[in-house]
């Protein structure tokens, strides 16, 4: 049963990645900025910025940054490439990699990964503003979707697959609170940086074309 039910999850995973990829423009600089995004996720989950109390990982910053800069289907789709390189096998995963991965307490935070950045790159697409207020906006939509799939994930596994004694309020504490102030702060640097990466863009898009 264990192995059926990894092998149905990479197939939908599988199916969802390829229906996304033929709804987007598959020119070299996608292609290349989703893998980018991909590989800067991976790297984000060894990168820690340490404060006092609690230190500020890069992980969930990349996969918003992906979303809000890429937009909803292509930061859904470098946050599915980073979700399949783990499932067969290349341990990108703080804990590993492989198929048994959604057997894992903390593999729903992966799947809100991917949710996270399509959210957060749709918002963006349906607004006109690109400020500080709603690149925030956006970046907490994203990390509160990452907390919807991951805590209750998190509670699930540990209490019905590992038959844990772990309750509710100890998920939303270790899973939620225990990182929401670096989340937070993630929110507010990517919010501060991104116009200005914006503009920058656009500026580069309209040179582009002019020559």
């Amino acid at each position: 049963m264990k192995i059926f039910l990894s092998i149905a999850f990479l197939i939908v995973i599988i199916g969802i990645f390829s229906l996304t990829m033929s709804k987007i423009e598959k020119n070299p600089r996608n292609l290349i900025f989703a893998a980018l995004f991909a590989a800067l996720t991976v790297v984000g989950t060894w990168i820690k910025i340490p404060l006092p109390f609690i230190p500020i990982t890069m992980q969930v910053f990349f996969v918003i940054f992906a979303g809000v800069f890429l937009g909803s289907k292509l930061g859904l789709i470098s946050q599915l490439i980073f979700m399949l390189i783990g499932l067969i096998g290349i341990p990108v995963f703080s804990f590993g990699g492989g198929l048994d991965s959604i057997f894992m307490p903390s593999f729903g935070y992966i799947i809100g990964f991917a949710l996270a950045a399509f959210t957060s790159g749709l918002i963006i697409e349906k607004t006109n503003k690109r400020n500080f207020y709603t690149y925030l906006f956006a970046s907490f939509a994203g990390i509160l979707v990452i907390y919807l799939c991951g805590v209750p994930y998190l509670y699930f596994i540990n209490t019905i697959y590992l038959a844990k004694p772990f309750t509710i309020k100890a998920a939303v504490y270790y899973g939620f609170l225990v990182f929401l102030g670096k989340d937070i702060v993630s929110a507010i640097m990517l919010s501060i940086i991104l116009p200005s990466i914006s503009r920058a863009v656009n500026f580069s898009k309209q040179s582009s074309i002019s020559n």
